[in-house]
């Protein structure tokens, strides 16, 4: 019997591309496997076609031949001689599917990624503003140097597991499934330790102090993430590190309260300032500047400085620096004060009726002519 077209198998264009034939396979795969189709003896042979075309199709010299020469560019080669084989080859896709990891069935030790570590760092105000370089101090865990991480005494005899017969891993039936999870007995390592090292006791890990050297970008926030690829514990089995998460608290500042990248500063002027206007000084992130201060200020009012405030830690524009007003009303005045400031109610007060006689004379003006 001919093969069917590897295109057609996963039905997907031959401009397909990889994300697309990687979701085509997925969906095969989770329509066909055995374990969803015990009592069609038909499933199995489909399941191991769409593993074929996709096994020849993902890989670029492979599908080059394959599309110069078809199924003869493939020299009798390729295919699966089981479904085992087949989980194995793609035990990242049965994970995708599945939601759990197959491994290499019937393989050796899984490798299983290090354990992420998280470190709570408090900085100040200032070092966020600015920017800073931190020396951090992390316990983490490091294979032992004695038994070079088995967990055994060095000379001592290791013996593959019963239970897993030295896979590190078990089959267990879940519904329709059978999904593959670490090893009671030897919990993943596929041997048996018939003395533990004295170092570790057995753990294959000990503790030690590592010193790393962390940037923080000018302009973080509070609760801001750094995220450090690879420093985190080591990975089990010749898997990878984990990564170490740096969670960052700023103190707050005396003089600046944050609203995202904008700073706030608040001072303080008198009645007198801001009836007449002044000259204010005022801090920034780098040294004071002086602002002006109109006629007729009201308290409360709100003076923006385009790009003086926090910087963004992608780059990009500066926040702004908002001076926030504040008019104090004087205490404590002398009698010379008092009657300078009587004087000037009473001329405030003659306004409006002066505004009133104008704007009557002008009426009568209109209405009766001149």
């Amino acid at each position: 019997m001919s093969k069917r077209d590897f295109y057609e198998v996963l039905g997907v264009a031959k401009s397909a591309s990889e994300d697309e034939l990687k979701k085509a396979y997925r969906k095969l795969a989770f329509e066909f496997h055995p374990d969803r189709n015990q009592h069609d003896p038909e499933a199995e042979q489909k399941f191991k076609e769409a593993a074929e075309a996709y096994d020849v199709l993902r890989d670029p010299e492979k599908r080059q031949r394959y599309d110069t020469f078809g199924h003869d560019g493939m020299n009798g080669g390729g295919g699966f001689r089981s479904s085992e084989d087949i989980f194995g080859s793609f035990s990242d896709i049965f994970g995708e599917v599945f939601g759990f990891s197959t491994g290499a069935r019937g393989g050796g030790r899984r490798a299983q990624a290090g354990a992420d570590l998280r470190y709570n760092l408090t900085i100040t105000f200032r070092q966020a503003a600015k920017g800073d370089e931190v020396d951090l101090r992390i316990p983490v865990s490091v294979p032992c140097g004695e038994c070079k991480g088995t967990g055994a005494e060095p000379g001592s005899d290791m013996s593959d597991c019963r239970q897993c017969r030295g896979t590190g891993h078990v089959q267990q039936a879940q519904g329709f499934f059978r999904i593959s999870v670490t090893c009671p007995s030897c919990h993943g390592r596929g041997k048996i330790i018939t003395k533990f090292c004295a170092t570790c006791r057995g753990g294959g890990l000990v503790s030690e102090t590592r010193e790393l050297k962390v940037r923080i970008p000018a302009g973080v926030d509070d609760g801001s993430r750094l995220r450090l690829r690879g420093e985190g514990e080591p990975g089990v089995n010749g898997g990878p590190h984990g990564d170490l998460y740096v969670v960052i608290s700023v103190e707050q500042d005396k003089t600046f309260d944050r609203h995202g990248q904008n700073l706030i500063v608040r001072r303080d002027i008198s009645f007198v300032q801001a009836s007449l206007g002044d000259k204010i000084e005022v801090p920034t992130l780098d040294d004071p500047i002086t602002v002006d201060i109109p006629k007729g200020t009201q308290s409360g009012e709100v003076f923006q400085l385009r790009g003086l405030g926090m910087p963004h830690p992608g780059g990009g524009r500066k926040g702004d620096l908002l001076i926030e007003v504040k008019v104090l009303t004087p205490t404590g005045i002398s009698a010379k004060q008092e009657e300078l400031l009587r004087e000037f109610a009473r001329l405030e007060e003659e306004k409006p009726l002066k505004k009133a006689k104008n704007f009557f004379k002008k009426a009568k003006e209109k209405v009766l002519g001149d």
